[in-house]
């Protein structure tokens, strides 16, 4: 288990869905300033400069090339210093000098970034901390850029959904890194489903199996805290587990193709193969839908086996449709991949995500500024009841995850340690390579 063959999650979802980046000069008619106006200036703060982040960075600066828009950076923070003078150096080679003052660290840093001169915030941590930094760029009023998943835990999604309640109220923009949306063919197959070409949907499956992440084995001099954070995307208590880190993206999908978040989930799982952290490897799940449509879910992370990310198969009384890649056929059914579906609003510029922030920035610019936080958070507690189901061996439903007080040992769960653990030095580690025992979790 080298690390050669280990898989970055935005590596993979590139191999298949991202196009060309954005070419210079590129422009969206009518989307920038008339000639001789200044451009508008946009000031950008990233929190959590990891890999993620500097990809993040990268994707809005693509971004503003095309809506002919000037994107500064600001601010950087993140717990270690390492990763802020990384960030920092690649933003330098793209033209973006960052003044030293303005990089912070510590757990704590998010709060100097957000009180800095900044317009927009990206948060590109693990998914742990999203529900304390989300709230917070909203309190002061500041637009988001929120990575997928958005919480690991019932508590903390309902904590980003009121946050974004307030963002609604207050005409903050909240863009979520549920790519896929912004993906042409991906918005083509939800366009096909939503038209009702193959009828009314009566089930399906989707999957998301590929090969295991990265892992950082602990370094002699690592406190609990660093351990985690630099090996996070190992640990449930930090990543949600995969099924909730990665599979988002494709329960994301299958919530917007049924315009509908699932009643109950009964799921079964397991660990083979990994080292490190204590997730599970693989996970099956039947996420039962309102009017009796059951959708399976399969995804894996297990290296040397049969691969597909964001497959889709969606049974309708008139047909079948298909999306997705790996060794199956891609919709050749119904969906040939010319089907012309017009993007909303804006055109498609580059790959998925240089375009979600395309979407982003030019709903600021016209003042219909984007709000994906429910469609995120639902997607989010979608994966994490698969999880939770996986984890205890219960049948559990929506509502008891949604609804605090319908069964609250489901309702009030929270992973240990809390964001606010970390902020207050107060963090010890869950044992490694010990993982819930469905019947006794």
């Amino acid at each position: 288990m080298g690390s050669r063959d280990s898989v970055s999650r935005r590596d993979f979802m590139r191999r298949a869905g991202a196009a060309a980046a954005v070419a210079g000069g590129l422009t969206i008619l009518g989307a920038g300033p008339a000639r001789g106006q200044a451009a508008k200036t946009f000031k950008v703060g990233l929190i959590g400069c990891g890999g993620r982040g500097n990809g993040a960075a990268g994707d809005i600066l693509n971004a503003a090339k095309a809506l002919n828009v000037d994107v500064r950076f600001t601010a950087l923070a993140d717990a270690y210093a390492d990763r802020v003078t990384r960030a920092r150096e690649a933003l330098k080679g793209k033209g973006q000098e960052v003044p030293e003052a303005q990089c912070f660290t510590g757990f704590d840093a998010y709060k100097k970034l957000i009180a800095a001169d900044v317009d927009i915030v990206l948060m590109c941590t693990s998914p742990n901390f999203r529900p304390m930094h989300f709230e917070a760029a909203v309190k002061a009023g500041k637009h988001v850029f929120i990575e997928k998943p958005v919480a690991v835990d019932p508590v903390g999604c309902r904590r980003v959904l009121a946050t974004g309640e307030e963002a609604g109220k207050k005409g903050l923009a909240v863009l979520a890194g549920t790519c896929l949306r912004h993906d042409k063919l991906y918005r083509g197959f939800w366009q096909l489903i939503s038209d009702g070409t193959i009828g009314r949907v009566l089930g399906g499956t989707t999957y998301y199996c590929i090969g295991r992440l990265w892992c950082n084995p602990r370094k002699e001099g690592w406190s609990d805290a660093e351990y985690l954070v630099r090996n996070w995307a190992n640990f449930a208590e930090m990543s949600g587990d995969h099924i909730v880190e990665q599979h988002v993206h494709t329960l994301d999908m299958v919530n917007w193709c049924l315009g509908a978040a699932p009643v109950a989930a009964v799921a079964v799982g397991g660990r083979a193969r990994r080292v490190t952290g204590n997730q599970f490897d693989f996970f099956s799940t039947d996420l039962e839908y309102p009017d009796q449509v059951h959708i399976h879910s399969i995804c894996r992370q297990v290296n040397g086996c049969w691969d597909r990310g964001n497959g889709f198969h969606l049974v309708g009384e008139k047909g079948w449709a298909e999306k997705g890649w790996g060794d199956i056929r891609d919709g050749v059914f119904l969906w040939d991949g010319k089907r012309k579906v017009p993007y909303p609003d804006v055109p498609m510029q580059g790959s998925m995500y240089i375009q979600e922030h395309v979407v982003f920035l030019d709903s600021i610019l016209k003042g219909k500024p984007v709000n994906d936080t429910k469609a995120v958070t639902e997607a989010s507690l979608t994966a994490i009841l698969a999880r939770m189901s996986a984890y205890t061996g219960a049948r559990i439903e929506w509502k008891e995850l949604a609804e605090p007080n319908v069964k609250p040992e489901f309702g009030n769960f929270a992973c240990k340690p809390t964001p606010e653990d970390f902020e207050k030095g107060e963090v010890k580690a869950p044992e490694d390579d010990v993982v819930p025992i469905p019947g006794k979790a």
